[in-house]
């Protein structure tokens, strides 16, 4: 990580969570999702961070961040996340996939938060593929990372349904030949991280209504050309939700707020949060400069993702 100012805290467990700091303003925490670190979310930090005082938080597991434990749960990552809180005085956040499960929770749970947005947040609404957690897991045991990752590709639902329906070995082979790059390079030491945290998910299938008591403004984003069915399952969500809203976002898929983040979700991001921010004496004021979201459909936000991590299941 190039900028910024690196911190850390202890975490009810004496985990100490490392977290990064880029820009003045409002506090803001970004808490990203599985099989990322918080290196992935420094372009989103970094656009937000002229109107915003932005925490990367690195969950348990990943970069700065102690390791996971033998005890790992939400409530584990619901602690970590409320040690930074309460070192930072964020009361605005933005969660990615599993990060934004662990926002919704913590919003849900207690009043630290005013406002969140979340990008296809990990609350499962429909049933969670569970097939692939013993295969995958004896696969890392057996020192085959590959052969681990395909079957996290075939089973979790996250992958192009022409790659699910090629034969393992097929799939194994490309991937040890083709996937040996920087990103497979920072995604494989969270392999078995993955595998903690898609557990978690699978634990809380059914209880989707228990977000009835959330006590923040929620905006959920969701990328028009995610995996079929992303979108009708977090409107379930956004009308349980006692004040949420939803967008989906045409162009993008599930990582939209990755590396170089779309300029749709900074400005839908920007937009939303601003909201609980004063305008500056003497000028117009960031509302004014934000009061509609005219970027959000911008043809240049249609980026490819063409890579083998396609979305996991939520």
């Amino acid at each position: 990580m190039s900028e910024g100012i690196d911190s850390t805290v202890r975490s009810v467990d004496g985990t100490e969570i490392g977290y990064r700091t880029l820009g003045a303003g409002p506090d803001v925490l970004l808490v990203g999702g599985s099989l990322r670190s918080a290196e992935d979310y420094l372009g989103l930090a970094a656009a937000l961070a002229s109107e915003f005082r932005v925490h990367v938080i690195d969950r348990r597991g990943r970069g700065r961040s102690g390791p996971q434990g033998s005890d790992y749960s939400l409530a584990r990552e619901l602690e970590d996340l409320l040690a930074v809180q309460q070192a930072t005085g964020a009361r605005l956040a933005f969660g990615h996939s599993f990060g934004g499960l662990v926002l919704l929770e913590a919003a849900r749970v207690t009043d630290r938060f005013d406002r969140l947005v979340v990008y296809e947040p990990g609350v499962p609404v429909a049933p969670v593929a569970t097939g692939w957690f013993e295969p995958y897991e004896q696969r890392l045991a057996a020192g085959d990372p590959h052969g681990a990752f395909v079957h996290f590709l075939r089973g979790a639902g996250g992958a192009p349904p022409i790659l699910a329906k090629l034969p393992y070995w097929y799939l194994r082979l490309a991937l040890r030949v083709g996937f040996r790059g920087e990103s497979w390079r920072r995604m494989r030491p969270l392999l078995g991280a993955n595998l903690a945290e898609h557990r978690v998910i699978a634990e809380q299938a059914g209880r989707v209504e228990d977000f009835q008591a959330v006590r923040a403004d929620v905006l959920i984003l969701s990328g028009g050309r995610s995996v079929a069915g992303t979108a009708e399952e977090l409107e379930v969500l956004a009308g349980i939700l006692p004040a949420g809203e939803m967008a989906v976002l045409p162009g993008l898929d599930h990582f939209g707020p990755e590396a170089e983040p779309a300029p749709a979700v900074v400005d839908r991001t920007r937009a939303f949060l601003v909201r609980t921010v004063p305008p500056l004496a003497g000028s117009a004021g960031l509302s004014a400069a934000r009061d509609d979201d005219r970027n959000h459909d911008q043809h240049h936000a249609d980026r490819e993702h063409d890579r083998p991590d396609r979305r996991p299941q939520r």
